[in-house]
């Protein structure tokens, strides 16, 4: 392995082994042609086939090959935050196992940064996918756009390039691995954009599906929400705690006046109950972002945790 590594390449795999060694010529010819120092990293997230097998036959063959085999399926997100763990270049690019990133493309994500950007993303401009995942992919990437300010195409596609320090202190988990540039363009790094080449599967089976979708979203929101409101969770619960305490604040007055001037009964209204129900509510939000400022230092003060289990490593 070379002392200074100046490109790594992190590859999830899950059951490719009909792929892989067709990937691994594809990747070997491109990368060679670029004339740096590079490592390719494997990460066996949990396969069932014999993907580990030849990855260990890849890597006894060639030095820069480093396979990390993973106990179980821990998913897409684990295994490319394994990778950018154990990766050791200044620049880190992610990419499919699936023959449909082309590795071609890498040289034109080198160049991208060479124009001062932090990050560049492929764009799979054109897509060799059937409707039942560029349909799904299209709806995540326009609230992806609308949610997170970052004007960029396609947050779903693996290919993509990393500064170093741009990866520093990244926590990722569930399927937030799409979401990568919105946690980095809240750091203030600069994001670029490619047209990158996709082609159709020609083997193994599709890991993509609605369930995967909908995670996805959820993970969205929970991003969304980290980007804005990470610092001081106080601001959003507090500030719904008091709108709602003074709503029922407001309510109470109103129904106190009616009952001292006017002397309706309040024993059988229901705004009585509404009223001190958002109070209660109102007070409960406000603790509960309380609660969450104290908790954000706890998690602050604490070492980085892991979201995978590794079985081997082959370096």
């Amino acid at each position: 392995m070379p002392k200074n590594t100046e490109v790594s390449v992190v590859i999830p795999v899950l059951n490719e082994s009909e792929s892989l060694p067709e990937l691994y010529s594809e990747l070997k010819n491109s990368m060679d042609k670029l004339k740096r120092e590079y490592e390719i990293i494997f990460i066996d997230d949990g396969s069932v086939d014999n993907s580990f097998e030849i990855l260990k036959e890849i890597h006894s063959k060639d030095s820069r090959v480093k396979v990390i085999k993973f106990r179980k399926n821990f998913g897409q997100t684990a295994a490319i935050s394994a990778g950018f763990d154990h990766a050791k270049g200044n620049i880190i690019i992610t990419m499919d196992s699936d023959l449909q990133n082309d590795p071609n493309d890498i040289s034109k994500l080198l160049q991208k940064m060479d124009e001062g950007f932090d990050v560049v993303s492929g764009w799979r401009i054109n897509r060799k996918d059937p409707i039942t995942k560029k349909m799904p992919s299209f709806l995540s990437n326009f609230i992806a756009r609308y949610l997170t300010d970052v004007n960029i195409h396609d947050f779903g596609c693996t290919l993509k390039a990393y500064k170093r320090e741009v990866l520093t202190d990244l926590e990722l988990y569930g399927e937030t691995h799409r979401y990568i540039l919105a946690l980095v363009a809240w750091k203030g790094f600069k994001i670029g954009e490619i047209k990158a080449g996709h082609h159709p599967r020609k083997k193994g089976k599709t890991k993509y599906g609605w369930k995967r979708f909908v995670k996805g979203i959820l993970d969205l929101i929970l991003v969304t929400f980290w980007q804005r409101y990470s610092a001081r969770p106080i601001h959003i619960f507090g500030g719904l705690g008091l709108l709602l305490a003074f709503f029922g604040i407001l309510l109470s007055g109103y129904l106190g006046f009616k009952k001292i001037f006017f002397g309706y009964p309040l024993s059988d209204r229901p705004a009585l109950f509404l009223a001190v129900l958002t109070i209660i509510i109102g007070l409960q939000f406000i603790v509960t972002g309380v609660l969450a400022d104290i908790m954000l230092k706890i998690y602050y003060g604490q070492g980085l945790r892991r979201n995978y289990s590794i079985e081997k490593t082959l370096e």
